[in-house]
């Protein structure tokens, strides 16, 4: 078979020009705005509930600002994205149908759960370079609030946390892909395959997801015949300090050391021993927003030069947990350059 003018090796996207990130947001709650990165985030909301009733129209909330601060940092109007690729960690999607429907834009929802915002820039670096597009958007978030309501306890029950879990991002990060303007470059893509393991513990998603974000870097590594060091740095995006480890470990029998240039959103966005998060961060909105806020402005600077972008995701439902299924992993690799 004839292999297709994009591909890659055996999984990559290698782009001819490559679609520009020309404008991106991030919005994040309160404490994500005391730890570390908090400096550097386009807003802070103080009130978790962002004057709403429930917490999923909270979250709904985040992603209407963040796009709508997006499109203003791109200079556009919302007529001028054609598409929206965005989801979020919520059944059927709730927090995107309902916070983006007065975008009026044409929208195709997304599930990577925490690795969803490296599906949404594939898929719309994809879309833009095919010419389908000018401008689209990719978008991501998450609320601790909603996720926890979802996924594990009601906040009042108090339960326990073990040392493995990891704090929900109350956040949404949102970026608008173009061919004009910008100085980052979305160059290539590595779209993950399902690993699984067989694990089942929920809270220890880091261990969950290391073995999906070793397969998909060293595939990316393979397809573009690159060593670590050709990356300023590689990313993870919430595989927090027990994931950290373990990827560290699959990726040196695998015959790559990523010691001094892995970097870990979930772990960079909290401060453990003051804030009380554990292994680290981890929600669709935790790598969206340190990519937003952090990432593309070190790439744009030229600080940076090079990026691999790895957001990781446990694909697990609270039915698939209640029933005794394991957890499966996902990760997507993007390249990102200074232009």
């Amino acid at each position: 078979m004839e292999r297709g003018r994009f591909e890659k090796g055996k999984a990559s996207i290698a782009f001819e020009e490559g679609p520009l990130i020309i404008g991106c947001a991030s919005v994040a709650g309160k404490k994500e705005g005391e730890g570390p990165l908090g400096e550097y985030f386009d807003v802070i909301e103080p009130d978790p509930m962002l004057g709403r009733e429930t917490w999923e129209e909270a979250e709904s909330a985040l992603q209407k600002e963040a796009a709508d601060l997006a499109i203003e940092h791109a200079g556009l109007v919302r007529s001028e994205v054609r598409y929206l690729f965005a989801g979020d960690l919520l059944g059927q999607l709730i927090a995107t149908s309902f916070g983006t429907v007065d975008l009026e834009v044409p929208v195709f929802g997304l599930y990577g759960a925490c690795s969803t915002i490296g599906e949404a820039l594939c898929l719309g670096a994809m879309a833009v370079e095919a010419g389908y597009a000018a401008n689209v958007m990719s978008m991501a978030s998450s609320h601790f609030a909603s996720a926890e309501k979802q996924f594990r306890f009601p906040l009042e029950y108090g339960n326990q946390r073990p040392f493995s879990s990891t704090w929900t991002v109350t956040g949404c990060g949102s970026f608008i892909l173009g061919k004009k303007g910008g100085h980052v470059r979305i160059t290539g893509a590595t779209p993950g395959k399902i690993v699984d393991m067989g694990l089942k513990d929920s809270m220890n998603m880091g261990a969950c997801m290391a073995p999906a974000a070793c397969d998909t870097i060293c595939r990316n590594l393979e397809d573009f015949g690159r060593r670590p060091e050709d990356y300023d740095r590689i990313i993870t995006g919430d595989l927090g300090e027990v994931g950290q480890k373990i990827l560290l470990d699959f990726m040196r029998s695998s015959g790559y050391d990523l010691e001094g240039l892995h970097m870990d959103c979930g772990i960079e966005i909290f401060d453990k021993e003051t804030q009380d998060t554990h292994a680290g961060g981890s929600g669709c909105g935790c790598s969206a927003v340190v990519l937003a806020a952090c990432i593309v402005p070190k790439l744009a600077s030229g600080e940076w030069r090079r990026v691999l972008f790895v957001p990781t995701g446990a694909l697990m439902s609270s039915t698939s947990y209640n029933e005794g299924q394991s957890v499966p992993g996902i990760a997507h690799g993007i390249v990102l350059e200074h232009c």
